[in-house]
């Protein structure tokens, strides 16, 4: 057990459901553990709060998930508290409005704050520059790509003494070829229904507009029959987007090539089950967890030409890059990969998973991430 007298460091997020975001809290929650520091979360909760207290994190629930005036005040306070209680010495901010709520509380608490650039986030209206901010006003900013490095750079003026550039990560403890039973990705096959003897395509993404499944089945009616299986497995969310899908399927005759199986709890054995991985977003991913995922795996991958995959997904080298939004191009990529000797796609899925081993692990996050805490410290 660390000991009260360990330094404390408190992340600070929305909520823990899924998401890149909630993964790097676990992730870091877990190292500060073993390096022997106390690592407190503050989030609404969710159902990856048990992960994190496997890993040695302590949760405290708060309302951090709601937005108006009286929340981001009430939460500064409880924060405030949080902080004095506990004898706090880092706060890292991980979302927009929590960090309005904890940037306050730390300057108070005297303890160092910390945030984490997480997103390209737009600025639509007036007042977003502003609102977003936040995130580039700790006393150190990390930037998960050099994507996003260069963006807060040039939004914020974020000059290179508070700027770190720490990559996400992929856990090799899962994503492993060699850690995955051929009978859990049969399991998988068998509940998802994707037949035997047909190419599978798989987009792991949550089910929402600017992630791309649009895209792909545009692209997939485009293929001749026999046509690949397309699996788009993600969370489909509280809006009507699932179901828009699911006409555009029907509507499209795609109905034996497409299945919508929902979020999958066993990612690495559904990314052994396709032939190529793709990614498909139509806004700037500001990294692109599930691709670095994927080609862990040594799978091929096929990437929007945006965003933090035009880091990982070097063209026909690591992977294969295509116009975002662009159905057609995808379409003749997909075709394209598929025609390739198999011999081929494997040296580049193996290329793929070298670059992923030797430069996008989760060790080499969580090693980053704390040494910035020992400067602060």
């Amino acid at each position: 057990m660390t000991p009260a007298s360990a330094p404390a460091v408190l992340q600070v997020l929305p909520a823990l459901n899924a998401g890149g975001v909630e993964r790097g809290t676990i992730e870091i929650a877990e190292a500060l553990a073993r390096e022997g520091f106390r690592p407190l979360v503050a989030s609404a909760g969710g159902r990856l709060v048990p992960e994190l207290e496997a890993v040695g994190a302590r949760h405290v629930a708060l309302p951090l998930d709601r937005k108006s005036p009286a929340a981001l005040l009430g939460n500064a306070a409880a924060l405030g508290r949080l902080i004095a209680a506990e004898g706090v010495r880092i706060v890292h901010a991980r979302s927009r409005f929590p960090a309005w709520s904890a940037l306050p509380a730390a300057r108070r608490g005297g303890a160092r704050f910390v945030t984490t650039y997480h997103g390209a986030y737009n600025e639509g209206f007036p007042g977003k520059r502003l609102y977003n901010s936040v995130m580039a006003r700790g006393e150190r900013v990390i930037a998960i790509s050099h994507f996003i490095a260069d963006l807060v750079r040039a939004r914020h003026g974020v000059e290179a003494a508070r700027l770190r550039i720490i990559p996400r990560g992929v856990d090799l403890r899962r994503f492993d070829p060699a850690a995955v039973a051929p009978a859990r990705v049969a399991a998988l096959r068998a509940a998802w229904g994707v037949p035997e003897g047909r190419p599978v395509l798989f987009l792991p993404a949550r089910i929402s507009r600017w992630k791309g499944q649009g895209v792909l089945l545009e692209a997939m009616a485009r293929l001749p029959a026999p046509r690949p299986f397309a699996i788009l497995a993600g969370d489909p969310g509280r809006g009507t987007y699932d179901s828009e899908l699911r006409g555009r399927v029907a509507a499209l005759g795609l109905g034996a090539d497409v299945v919508l199986p929902g979020a999958g709890d066993d990612m690495p054995a559904a990314l052994l089950l396709a032939d190529i991985v793709l990614h498909a977003s139509t806004d700037a991913e500001a990294f692109g967890r599930t691709v670095i995922e994927a080609q862990a795996m040594a799978r091929p991958v096929i990437a929007a030409d945006l965003g933090g995959p035009r880091e990982t997904v070097l063209e026909g080298e690591t992977g294969w890059r295509v116009p975002p939004g662009d159905p057609a191009a995808l379409a003749a990529a997909i075709l394209r990969v598929l025609a390739m000797p198999p011999e081929a796609r494997a040296a580049v899925g193996a290329a793929a998973q070298a670059m992923a081993r030797a430069r996008y692990t989760t060790a080499a996050m969580q090693d980053a991430t704390l040494a910035v805490y020992r400067e602060l410290l």
